[in-house]
C-alpha cells in the first residue's frame, strides 16, 4: 500500500491545507437542504451493514455532512454516526435535527483535509457529494486522510459529479475537469467544482482496494439536461496501517 504522508507534512513542504470553501456557509445559512439521503446510500448500507449483529459497534464518519441527512438516517438505523463539515451552521442544524427525535451522533467543524480523528478509527466514510468541490491536488490528501481514518477493510461509498453532467464545461476553468463560477445547472454559484472523468476516479481512488464504479443520470428541465453522478464503492486495504 502506499505511505499515507501526514497533512502536517505536507503544510511543511508548503503543500495546501485547506479544502473547505467558506461559500458553503453562505449557501447553507440562506438556502433549505435536502431531508433525506440518496437511495443509492440506503442500498450500500443495508448491502453492507444491515446484518451486523451490533449496530452501535459501526462507526461511520459522514464527510460534508451538512445539515445531517445522511448522518439522521444512520442514525435511525443505529449505528454510531460521526460528521464533519466546514460550515457551523451545517453542523448547528444537523444536531438541531438529531436531538429533535433523540438521536445520537458526534458533529465537528472541521477539515476534511486534515480529518479530527485518530488512526484505524471507523469501520465506513460516506461521501455524499462533498469531495467534488475541491481541485484534484486537494482531492488526493484528503483522500489518503480517508484512508487513515479508516480501519482496515474499512468501506468507502462516494458519490461524485461525472464529466458530461449539466455545467460541465461552464465558467472558469482552474485545472482540468475542474471549474469556479460554473454558470449552468444545480451547481452554478457553488465554488469549485470538479466533473470526473472515469481515468480520474481511478487514480483519485488509487489507494483502496475492490473499487466498484458505477454512474447514474437522470434527466432535468423536461429532457433538456442530465446530470450525472458517479457511484463508488471500495475498501482499505487489509494490510493497510
Amino acid at each position: 500500500m502506499q505511505k499515507v504522508v501526514s497533512v502536517r507534512d505536507n503544510a511543511q513542504e508548503g503543500r495546501p491545507m485547506k479544502s473547505w470553501d467558506p461559500i458553503w456557509e453562505k449557501i447553507f445559512s440562506n438556502r433549505p437542504w435536502g431531508k433525506y439521503p440518496p437511495e443509492e446510500l440506503v442500498r450500500f448500507v443495508a448491502n453492507n451493514f444491515y446484518n451486523v449483529p451490533n449496530r452501535t459497534a459501526v462507526k461511520i464518519l459522514d464527510l460534508g455532512c451538512g445539515p445531517g441527512a445522511c448522518s439522521w438516517y444512520l442514525a435511525r438505523e443505529g449505528f454510531s454516526v460521526f460528521g464533519i463539515d466546514g460550515s457551523p451552521t451545517a453542523i448547528h442544524k444537523a444536531k438541531k435535527r438529531l436531538e429533535a427525535e433523540g438521536l445520537n451522533g458526534d458533529f465537528r467543524v472541521g477539515d476534511f483535509i486534515e480529518l479530527p480523528y485518530p488512526n484505524s478509527h471507523f469501520d465506513c466514510v460516506i461521501d455524499i457529494e462533498s469531495l467534488y468541490a475541491n481541485t484534484f491536488t486537494k482531492s488526493n490528501y484528503v483522500m489518503a486522510e480517508i484512508c487513515r481514518v479508516l480501519k482496515p477493510g474499512g468501506v468507502l461509498f462516494s458519490m461524485t459529479f461525472k464529466d458530461g453532467c449539466h455545467g460541465d464545461g461552464s465558467g472558469k476553468r482552474i485545472e482540468p475537469h475542474t471549474f469556479e463560477e460554473v454558470t449552468e445547472g444545480p451547481l452554478a454559484g457553488r465554488g469549485i467544482i470538479r466533473f470526473s472523468p472515469e481515468s480520474a476516479i481511478h487514480q483519485l481512488y488509487a489507494l483502496f482496494d475492490d473499487l466498484n464504479l458505477e454512474y447514474s443520470i437522470r434527466s432535468t428541465n423536461n429532457m433538456t439536461h442530465e446530470i450525472a453522478q458517479w457511484v463508488i464503492s471500495c475498501r482499505k486495504p487489509l494490510n493497510g496501517d
